[in-house]
């Protein structure tokens, strides 16, 4: 499990509180940035993991993406915004952070 601390977490939420469908949004763009291991299993990107936390589906990115893949990480930020997706960790633009979730992790 991935501690949320010092992460952006796009919770799969619109701002006025309804369930963002299509339900599984979170798993598709994680899954097209995996890849499979010899196993057979998927290995998400360590920038890039779904994660359930305090009972919500939610993405959690590491701030590094922005570094290591720039278009993917705007991506995602558009993506969150124009769905109007609740986001926390991410820097506003003001040069204040957001309210962060507490890293309370519960198994996806």
């Amino acid at each position: 499990m991935t501690d949320v601390r010092n992460k952006i977490v796009i919770e799969g939420v619109t701002e006025d509180g309804r369930t963002f469908r299509p339900s599984d949004w979170i798993e598709r763009i994680s899954g097209s940035l995996s890849t499979f291991g010899m196993d057979r299993r998927i290995r998400y990107s360590h920038y890039v993991q779904p994660q359930v936390i305090d009972g919500r589906k939610c993405l959690v990115l590491d701030p590094d993406l922005k570094g290591v893949n720039p278009s993917a990480f705007s991506f995602l930020v558009d993506f969150a915004r124009g769905n109007k997706l609740k986001i926390h960790g991410l820097d506003n633009g003001g040069g204040e952070a957001t309210e962060r979730l507490q890293p309370c992790l519960c198994p996806a």
